[in-house]
């Protein structure tokens, strides 16, 4: 037999049996399993909630306009590389703790419905007795005053929290106004155009909490109560 011949013999022969297995077996080893690719998200949303932890302490502690990218990845034990396969920029960040800290508490305030038989008023107190015991002494305060402090340089961000929890909050609390207006509890009927007059002391709680406490310590939910008396009258005590 020719060298050609031989050649052409070898090229049109059939791929030994263990030789085709061991390839069906590489193939099907590079395909991911299903556990190995839990085992990724996992580790991902584990990595994701580390940044934005990292992301609220250095907030928190810098401010909006300090905080670097940089100063976030370390504390959070991550490449900077890392924070970019997560959020685009420290706007979508910032926006993404405000959704994940502020947003369920709000939905939830307005979301539960009212006791039988509660009055206005007891769910106007109950709104504000869980605003401050969650928002004014928590963390979550501090993501609001930087939204107070640092808004107006920050205009997306502003309008990003106006519109999760702004415009919620304020919804809500005119509706609480007109059922009670409706039940004869609250006599000014043209509060219902202003919700923000009942929501005030909160923002001043909020505030209070980090520039004045340590001066003249704030009983929050006390202040609120006699805001409601100016609104919907003393309560008669037998």
């Amino acid at each position: 037999m020719t060298k050609e011949a031989t050649k052409s013999a070898r090229k049109s022969a059939p791929e030994p049996a263990n030789r085709r297995t061991g390839a069906r077996a590489s193939a099907a080893g590079s395909s991911p399993s299903p556990k190995s690719a839990s085992n990724r998200a996992e580790r991902a949303a584990e990595r994701r909630g580390a940044i934005i932890e990292a992301a609220m302490d250095e907030f928190i502690a810098r401010g909006f306009a300090a905080t670097r990218l940089d100063d976030i990845a370390k504390r959070a034990g991550v490449a900077k590389g890392t924070i970019y396969l997560h959020f685009k920029d420290k706007e979508s960040m910032f926006e993404e703790l405000i959704r994940t800290a502020i947003v369920p508490l709000v939905t939830r305030l307005w979301a539960t419905p009212p006791q039988p038989g509660a009055s206005v008023r007891d769910m106007v107190e109950g709104f504000a007795k869980t605003f401050i015991e969650e928002v004014a002494n928590t963390p979550r305060g501090d993501l609001v005053r930087l939204i107070v402090a640092e808004g107006p340089r920050f205009p997306e961000v502003a309008d990003f929290y106006y519109r999760e929890v702004v415009s919620r909050g304020l919804a809500g609390m005119r509706a609480l106004i007109e059922l009670g207006i409706a039940r004869g509890e609250i006599r000014q009927k043209n509060l219902a155009q202003f919700p923000q007059i009942v929501v005030a002391p909160a923002l001043i709680a909020v505030i209070w909490q980090s520039l004045f406490s340590k001066h003249a310590p704030l009983d929050a939910l006390e202040m609120f109560r006699v805001h409601l008396d100016l609104i919907f009258g003393e309560r008669r005590t037998t």
